[in-house]
Order: structure tokens, then C-alpha cells, then sequence
């Protein structure tokens, strides 16, 4: 899919962006194509965090991989005790499990007020896409 985070995140060569994730599913269930690239994925991630090929790894959405059960919590908190010490790893997504919460370092919560897509707004070129 392309959005505008990953374009700007194109242009900074330190950076190396990878998407495992299919169509937008959160309208409809998950397909089992959806469970095979988020569990392809999440082994690819795993490899490399074990592996501390980086500084800093950031699992976009997987949240929302663990909501939709694509990714098991157990799996996640299983690889974050075994990653490398000096690792940063970072997780987004809505609905966070208390699993995770516990055995996170730092929480944060978005949490929107107001939306200009509720107002019509659809989606800016160079902003969201």
C-alpha cells in the first residue's frame, strides 16, 4: 500500500522499511493470506532482531496483528526477552493487550479528540498518501 510516512522514510538511506501486511482487512475479517504474511513477517522480524542486524526495529500496527490474532502476544513477548539488551524495539497499534503493557518499558496513548475525516476530509495527497 503507499502512504506518506513511507515515502519520507524512502529518502532516508539509514532506514530500510519493510511491509508484510496485505489489503485493509479491519472492514472485513482476516483471510488466511492475511495470517500467512503477518506470520511471514513476524518470523522475518524475529530473525533480524535476534540476529541485532539494527539499532532500533519498529513493528508497525503489530498491535493490531495481535487484536486480529494474525500474530500471537506470547510469540511477541517471547522474541522482546530474547532480543539483544542495547535494542530498542518499538510497538504501535490500538489495543494493546495487558501482556504487553506489563512487560513494556514505556506506554503511550493516542488517543484522537477530533478528525477531519468525520468532517468529509478524505485523505491528503502528501500527507496521508
Amino acid at each position: 500500500m503507499h502512504y506518506a510516512e513511507l515515502v519520507s522514510l524512502q529518502r532516508i538511506p539509514q532506514i530500510k522499511v519493510k511491509q508484510f501486511g496485505l489489503d485493509c482487512f479491519i472492514v472485513n475479517n482476516p483471510t488466511q493470506k492475511d495470517v500467512d504474511a503477518a506470520r511471514a513477517g513476524f518470523d522475518e522480524i524475529s530473525g533480524i532482531m535476534l540476529n541485532n542486524s539494527y539499532n532500533m526495529v519498529i513493528l508497525d500496527e503489530i498491535c493490531i496483528a495481535i487484536y486480529y490474532r494474525l500474530i500471537g502476544v506470547n510469540e511477541v513477548i517471547d522474541v522482546l526477552g530474547k532480543k539483544p539488551r542495547e535494542m530498542e524495539v518499538v510497538l504501535t497499534g490500538r489495543y494493546a493487550p495487558q501482556e504487553l503493557i506489563e512487560v513494556a518499558d514505556l506506554v503511550t496513548e493516542m488517543k484522537e479528540i477530533k478528525h477531519y475525516y468525520n468532517q468529509g476530509i478524505e485523505a491528503r495527497k502528501g500527507i496521508e498518501y
